[in-house]
C-alpha cells in the first residue's frame, strides 16, 4: 500500500520518521480540539447572546397596562331610624348621581419568569392580577332629612361602598376588563413571538403556549 521509498527512508532514518509521524498526528488533533471548542464556545456564546435578547424583551414587556372606563348610575339612598319603643320614625333620603372614572390595569414588572438555557425553555411562573381602581364622584339631589336623623360621613360611606360594589359588578360583565385582557395578551404575545423567532418554548401553569393557545393559557 505505501511507496516503496517510504519504507527505505523508515528503514534508514526510523526514529525521526516516527517523531516526524507522531507530531503530525499530535497537531492534527490539536487543530481538531481546537475547532470543536470554537464550536461550542459559539453555541454557548449563541445561548447567553439569545438569554439576554429573552431577558431584554421581558423588560421591556414589564410595564403598567392601563385601561380606562367611564361609568354612571344613579341611586336612592333611604334611612329610617326608630324611637319611642318603634313608636316614632325618621327617615332621611336622598338621590346620589354617580359619575366614576374606571381603571384596570397590569403591573407587568411583576412577572415572575425562568429560563432554562439548557432546554431554551421560558417558564412564566406569575402573572399579576389585573387591579381595578373605582373613582367615583357623588352628586346628591332632593336631600330630604330631619333633626332626629341627618345624613352624616357614616352615610357617605355607606353610599361609596354600594356605589363601588355596584360598580364592580358592572366591570365584570363589562368590556372593559375584556379590553384589559387582550392589552394584556398583546404584550405577553411579544414574547412569544421572540422565543417563536429563535427555537425557544414558551410555558406557563404546566402548559406550552403557542399562538393557538395563548388565549387559553395565559388568561
Amino acid at each position: 500500500m505505501f511507496p516503496e521509498c517510504f519504507f527505505i527512508i523508515l528503514k534508514k532514518k526510523p526514529r525521526a520518521v516516527i517523531k516526524k509521524i507522531l507530531l503530525f498526528i499530535a497537531a492534527a488533533l490539536v487543530i481538531f480540539l481546537l475547532f470543536r471548542y470554537c464550536e461550542f464556545k459559539d453555541d454557548e456564546t449563541t445561548v447567553i447572546e439569545e438569554t439576554a435578547l429573552i431577558q431584554q424583551q421581558i423588560k421591556n414587556v414589564g410595564k403598567l397596562v392601563v385601561t380606562e372606563g367611564h361609568f354612571a348610575e344613579v341611586l336612592t339612598y333611604k334611612d329610617r331610624q326608630k324611637y319611642f319603643l318603634n313608636i316614632l320614625s325618621a327617615e332621611k333620603k336622598a338621590l346620589v348621581v354617580v359619575n366614576a372614572d374606571v381603571t384596570v390595569s397590569y403591573e407587568l414588572s411583576k412577572i415572575e419568569y425562568d429560563i432554562n438555557e439548557a432546554t431554551k425553555t421560558i417558564t412564566i411562573k406569575n402573572i399579576p392580577k389585573e387591579e381595578i381602581n373605582i373613582s367615583p364622584d357623588l352628586k346628591f339631589y332632593d336631600v330630604q332629612q330631619n333633626g332626629f336623623n341627618e345624613f352624616s360621613g357614616e352615610d357617605y360611606n355607606k353610599i361609596n361602598s354600594t356605589v363601588k360594589a355596584n360598580l364592580r359588578k358592572k366591570i365584570e360583565k363589562s368590556s372593559l376588563k375584556t379590553n384589559a385582557q387582550n392589552r394584556l395578551l398583546s404584550e405577553l404575545s411579544k414574547i412569544l413571538i421572540l422565543t417563536n423567532t429563535m427555537g425557544w418554548k414558551l410555558q406557563y401553569n404546566g402548559q406550552q403556549v403557542n399562538n393557538e393557545s395563548i388565549n387559553e393559557v395565559l388568561l
